[in-house]
């Protein structure tokens, strides 16, 4: 299936209420509105294609530009090639759902995410910590040197009220992902969120929320599915 080819899938699976909803989550034109479980058929044909993914990416079509990071090849793409898609990422829809969950499948992903953390960029930063997120709820618990994730703990107790707004949302899933999935750390993990406690998010044109990661870690614990881990990372 060529570039052209899926295009016309995409803009034919496009529905004018799904898209509504992504442009009110920030998504601009041009886009087709199509649902994500929608794209499966096409990605069964086509499975990973990193030139088609590259071709579709850079058409700054929402929905071209999420079924890419699907078809993509992590291992294929090197760091100028991630930094090059954040740099088309222009809102968080593309940062963490996008970017960060392709990043979360290449060997160098904790190496750039803690890049980006460090960026003082917010959809950078938002990205790493998403990465962490999907890396942490798919990969086993020995993947990950527990004193990093220790104090990447801290860092967001010490700086997410102060962060900026999308960053604080992925933050504050970094600690949920510890303490549900990060078993050497799960204690810390409920420590840090009791301290944090409530986290206000502001949001454009929208009524301010408020997220609470200590009481989404009960609810895991109530569930008795702590440990859990995602089989597959992107759909």
């Amino acid at each position: 299936m060529d570039f052209e080819t899926v295009m016309q899938e995409l803009e034919s699976l496009g529905k004018e209420r799904t898209k509504k909803m992504y442009l009110s989550n920030g998504a601009h034109e041009p886009l087709f509105g199509v649902a994500t479980g929608a794209m499966k058929p096409i990605v069964k044909e086509i499975k990973i294609n990193q030139r088609l993914a590259e071709e579709l990416y850079a058409t700054g079509n929402y929905d071209a530009m999420y079924f890419a990071g699907i078809i993509a090849d992590p291992n294929a793409m090197t760091e100028s090639d991630f930094d090059r898609w954040m740099d088309e990422a222009y809102f968080y829809m593309l940062s963490d759902y996008v970017v960060a969950v392709t990043l979360s499948e290449a060997d160098i992903a904790q190496d750039i995410a803690d890049k980006w953390i460090a960026s003082g960029d917010e959809l950078r930063m938002s990205a790493g910590w998403s990465c962490y997120c999907w890396l942490l709820g798919n990969r086993q618990d020995n993947e990950f040197a527990e004193n990093k994730i220790s104090n990447m703990l801290d860092r967001v107790k010490n700086s997410i009220h102060d962060s900026p707004e999308r960053t604080k949302v992925s933050m504050n899933n970094f600690i949920y992902t510890v303490g549900t999935s990060y078993l050497p750390l799960h204690e810390k993990a409920v420590v840090t969120a009791k301290e944090v406690g409530i986290v206000e998010i502001k949001r454009d044109n929208k009524k301010p929320s408020s997220l609470n990661s200590y009481e989404n870690i009960q609810k895991q614990i109530d569930k008795e599915r702590l440990g859990f881990k995602r089989k597959h990372v992107r759909c």
